[in-house]
């Protein structure tokens, strides 16, 4: 440990050297081109952006989601790429678009999904597949506004509501949009450029590998540009160098084969509710340290550059705490930043019996749960998955796999049967080095075409399938996203304000133009 002190501090006064910010007050160039372009045509950028959002996207409703696959190959044909749809048994269509330029000497892919989390309709305040512009956040009460009016510089503080309008329909308008103010600038786009839609990243990414692996030769790329996520909690930019994997398991523990008067049978007949509840409680502590024995074995250990960014990334805890209101947060005095970079189990949710008016005298037949597992590097979901079986068959558990194998008789043999359904598999995490060129390359752009600095952050606390293009396609990927960090995404009322969608459109524009050329 003491021979490494020394060089994280090295890393950590590199990290922190100026990188030639254009002076304040003199944007980019570039930047300013582009956005007085999207000044000039809000308007029709949004009314673009809310016939998209229009068309409802669950993974599993293949009608809708080949509308939206044809929507997105009209939006890129009409800015003169080329697109066709890719495949793989029982896929979703994902949308593969092309501009070539001649003479390019990198390829750059990149990378946006078209599918949306399912929506709940009793849980939304509007209707999730008609765009909603309100002038402010929901929470405070704002006013419903036309898209004309949201559309005037003036109002970039405005939020777009409708489901997916930040994760992760805003990046696809915004990089059209991108295209379409360097053609009307006249700006050369200097790389090749492969556009990947996927349609199928909310629903696990299941048919993802066998797409890449059948069409390895049409996705030939030096780098992926993944944009999908929000900002950081500070509101300040971040570029991403990697994400954590995600597994879950739906987990049911058995009581009695029907409901019993808990007078005539309680604490005789076990009760599943506490069973459960005593179970997902020897799996993680107060403080978010999963007791799961070996489970952080695999963990490696953050690089020298790695623990060096993370002193570098805005602290925004005592601000989200206020916020959330919070009176505390897990890990100590550890950031939010910090605790990302660890592995993490969550409780989704728990069934079992009633509450309030729906609440019985009764022992329960049942209880549920629902778990997720965030992963970091050489972490692999099978081994996750031993170890928590393991665990269970420890403590008494005979643990099947199909609710039809809890049979009567196997009941009557085991005190404690509990159900672990998997489902699929999730996936790993995945993590860019910190020190690869296209990635200081990619913060470089950023950061000149905004004349701020941005958070160069290791890992993002969500999850996507990023270890599976690295697996397949063995190239680097960093990660740029642009949505407001409280965009409600995976939740009712997901929205985009207006000026991070507005200001995505510069980046990406940015991107697309410097990225393909020598960045001094």
């Amino acid at each position: 440990m003491s021979r490494l002190r020394p060089l994280a501090l090295r890393v950590l006064a590199i990290l922190a050297l100026p990188l030639a910010l254009p002076a304040q007050g003199t944007p980019d160039p570039l930047a300013q081109k582009v956005r007085a372009w999207r000044i000039a045509h809000a308007q029709p950028i949004l009314e673009e952006f809310a016939a998209l959002l229009a068309l409802p996207n669950q993974a599993s409703d293949s009608l809708n989601i080949r509308r939206n696959a044809q929507a997105i190959r009209a939006l890129y044909e009409k800015r003169g790429g080329k697109t066709r749809l890719l495949e793989a048994p029982g896929s979703p269509p994902a949308v593969l678009g092309e501009r070539v330029t001649p003479g390019a000497t990198r390829t750059i892919l990149i990378y946006v999904h078209y599918d949306g989390q399912p929506v709940r309709a009793n849980e939304w305040t509007m209707k999730a597949y008609e765009p909603t512009v309100l002038a402010g956040r929901l929470e405070d009460k704002a006013e419903k506004k036309t898209l004309a009016e949201a559309a005037r510089p003036e109002n970039e503080l405005w939020r777009l509501y409708a489901r997916s309008a930040s994760d992760d329909k805003a990046p696809v308008i915004a990089l059209a949009s991108a295209l379409d103010a360097l053609a009307a600038t006249n700006t050369k786009i200097p790389a090749n450029l492969k556009f990947f839609f996927e349609g199928e990243e909310e629903a696990g990414s299941t048919h993802l590998a066998d797409m890449l692996a059948r069409h390895k030769d049409a996705l030939k790329a030096d780098v992926v540009l993944f944009f999908d996520g929000p900002r950081h909690q500070s509101g300040v930019r971040q570029v991403v160098y990697g994400v954590r994997g995600v597994m879950g398991v739906e987990i049911a523990a058995y009581g009695p084969v029907r409901p019993l008067h808990s007078g005539h049978y309680g604490n005789w007949a076990p009760n599943p509710g506490v069973r459960l509840a005593h179970f997902i409680g020897s799996l993680r502590d107060d403080d978010g340290k999963i007791l799961i024995p070996d489970f952080y074995a695999d963990v490696r250990p953050l690089a020298p550059a790695e623990r060096a960014s993370l002193a570098t990334i805005p602290n925004a805890d005592a601000k989200l705490r206020e916020e959330l209101l919070l009176g505390g947060s897990e890990g100590g005095n550890a950031s939010l930043s910090e605790r990302i970079m660890l592995p993490a189990l969550n409780l989704r949710g728990i069934v079992t019996g009633g509450v309030g008016a729906g609440a019985t005298n009764a022992v329960p037949t049942i209880a549920r749960a629902s778990i997720d597992f965030r992963l970091v590097p050489n972490q692999d979901p099978a081994r996750i998955r031993r170890l928590l079986e393991a665990h269970a068959v420890a403590q008494g558990w005979t643990v099947v796999h199909d609710s039809a194998a809890a049979t009567p008789a196997l009941r009557r043999a085991k005190d404690k049967v509990m159900l672990m359904d998997w489902g699929e598999n999730g996936y790993a995490s995945q993590r860019t080095s910190l020190d690869h060129p296209l990635g200081r390359d990619v913060v470089r752009i950023v950061e000149r075409a905004s004349g701020e600095r941005v958070a160069v952050v290791p890992t993002l606390g969500g999850s996507a399938p990023l270890i599976v293009f690295e697996q397949v396609l063995g190239i680097p990927i960093i990660n740029v996203p642009i949505a407001n960090y409280d965009n409600s995404q995976h939740a009712p009322n997901e929205n985009i304000r207006l000026k991070e969608f507005w200001e995505g459109i510069e980046m990406y524009a940015g991107l697309m133009a410097k990225l393909g050329a020598p960045v001094p």
